[in-house]
């Protein structure tokens, strides 16, 4: 069984990660012929995967989300092409899962569909959210997660920011806080995710850790 098939995409509300899972469906698309996002996001209606089907369509990632009439409802509406997916081997699979516990109530109703498929469950921190901005919170915040999904968090990825007026010290922050949450965890911190407007500024972090760079989808309204 492809343990790498399906990864999912969790963390408290605001935490970026649907950021996170369109940038990795378009790195996916790369080496991967087959390559699907599903927005399970069901609770955040600023951020969603869903709300990028223009970019997925132009790299030939598959988008699985409700139907276009339905997609600015704020209801908990899911679509039932991800058992076609789930069900393809051929498939790389993106879960865009909604933020906290109520969010992840969406995934534990496919539970029994990838239980076997071993998905890895990445937790995105973004330290500067107040929830999330202690070890107490974070944790607090993943174990109703994992209650709700009837899944276990794999790993956890350092995605601290303040949008466009992130600085260094805020990733640096995140670091701190991302690695003493997987270490009590007894996970894999994963990465640092750093938006490409900071590269130049990333340089000598990036000598020392492990980091992706990523390409800002999902935007404010009020940043056009």
């Amino acid at each position: 069984m492809d343990s790498n098939r399906v990864v999912i995409f969790t963390g408290h509300f605001g935490s970026g990660k649907t950021e996170l899972a369109i940038n990795h469906a378009l790195s996916e698309r790369k080496q991967h012929e087959k390559v699907a996002i599903n927005d399970l996001d069901i609770i955040n209606p600023y951020y969603r995967s869903r709300d990028a089907a223009a970019i997925f369509q132009a790299h030939d990632v598959e988008l699985i989300a409700p139907q276009s009439r339905l997609a600015t409802s704020d209801l908990p509406i899911v679509s039932g092409e991800i058992y076609r997916v789930l069900h393809d081997p051929r498939y790389r699979l993106i879960i865009d899962a909604g933020g906290d516990k109520d969010g992840a109530i969406a995934l534990g109703q496919y539970y029994h569909e990838w239980k076997d498929l071993c998905p890895k469950v990445w937790f995105v921190l973004n330290a500067n959210r107040p929830y999330v901005s202690t070890l107490e919170g974070a944790l607090h915040t993943v174990a109703q997660i994992e209650k709700a999904s009837r899944l276990k968090v794999t790993g956890v990825i350092n995605n601290s920011n303040i949008g466009l007026e992130t600085t260094m010290d805020d990733i640096l922050k995140g670091l701190e806080l991302s690695r003493r949450l997987a270490e009590n965890l007894n996970v894999p911190f994963l990465y640092t995710t750093i938006s490409k407007h900071l590269k130049n500024q990333a340089e000598d972090f990036a000598k020392d850790y492990k980091v992706v760079f990523i390409d800002r989808f999902m935007k404010l309204p009020w940043e056009g």
